[in-house]
């Protein structure tokens, strides 16, 4: 279990997370996406979660009043960098340095805009964060991008988002995100937490789910035309991949026979290795059509 704050680094007791919601008037914005956890208990489990972070640079996606702020000051962290668009939740996490001096950096910045190696890190960056759930999916793919400086991510999502990012092929959550995702990184869904912990309650159900980067990826790939080809074969995942690439590429039967996947196959029967071999053959027919 990781270390916690010594008491010599917590100047003062933060204020109760509700008084701190009805001094700055921190209703939840539905445009925002926001339902708050306010429950520390719950806070902690998800820092704990992200495991060892002593020393660690911390960058905390949509904050809000800051329940799981908290829970990560608590730790032996180096520092929380909290990026939140809400002006009004910015004023209210000011509130923590005073508990937590010169621990804690806000910068007021939309997440979707936001990128981590304009902050040149010396050591790599974990990410935990309650993710609004309207862009939580954009905002992985961008990290997936940038993963030369991320050390591990502990996030949450709609427990239905976390299924299809740790599904397996031939399942029905099996989609392009799992494929994306699983390429770069190992997947472990956590645990779960009900609607009634947040405010307000979302209509769903989250999960908190780990991600650890691969060393390498799982088999050598273009990002960009894997998306392009899991786009393609997802897109009509109920015809057979003969047809479904049609969009992508002319000859299909060509591009598969090269890559070694059966023509007649659909987009849910292959793995993440036979993607990338699709994503590969097309590279090359596509270098030699333009060369």
């Amino acid at each position: 279990m990781p270390a916690t704050v010594t008491e010599s680094k917590a100047k003062t007791t933060p204020p109760h997370l509700r008084d701190i919601i009805a001094q700055y008037k921190l209703e939840a914005r539905r445009s925002l996406g926001q339902h708050f956890l306010l429950d520390l208990n719950l806070t902690r489990r998800i820092a704990r979660a992200a495991g060892n972070l002593e020393n660690q640079l911390i960058i905390e996606i949509g904050p809000g009043p800051g329940g799981l702020t908290r829970a990560l000051l608590e730790t032996s962290a180096k520092q929380v960098i909290a990026v939140e668009r809400d002006e009004r939740c910015v004023k209210s996490l000011k509130t923590l340095n005073n508990t937590f001096p010169e621990r804690l950096k806000i910068i007021e910045e939309d997440a979707l805009n936001f990128d981590l190696k304009n902050l040149a890190p010396k050591n790599k960056f974990t990410i935990v964060a309650n993710l609004p759930y309207n862009i939580s999916i954009p905002l992985l793919l961008n990290w997936l991008r940038q993963l030369s400086v991320i050390n591990s991510m502990t996030l949450m999502f709609q427990k239905e988002v976390a299924d299809r990012l740790s599904a397996k092929p031939g399942t029905k959550a099996y989609g392009r995100t799992s494929v994306i995702v699983q390429w770069l990184c190992e997947v472990e869904t956590v645990f779960c937490i009900p609607a009634r912990a947040f405010v307000p309650p979302p209509r769903v159900v989250s999960a908190v789910v780990n991600f650890k980067p691969r060393l390498y990826p799982l088999a050598p790939a273009s990002f960009e035309i894997l998306e392009k080809v899991t786009a393609a074969a997802f897109g009509q995942r109920r015809k057979m991949l003969r047809s479904a690439l049609k969009t992508l590429f002319p000859y299909p039967i060509d591009l598969l026979k090269r890559a070694n996947i059966n023509p007649e196959a659909r987009a849910e029967t292959l793995t993440v290795a036979e993607f990338c071999r699709i994503a590969d053959a097309y590279q090359k027919l596509e270098k030699i059509k333009n060369s």
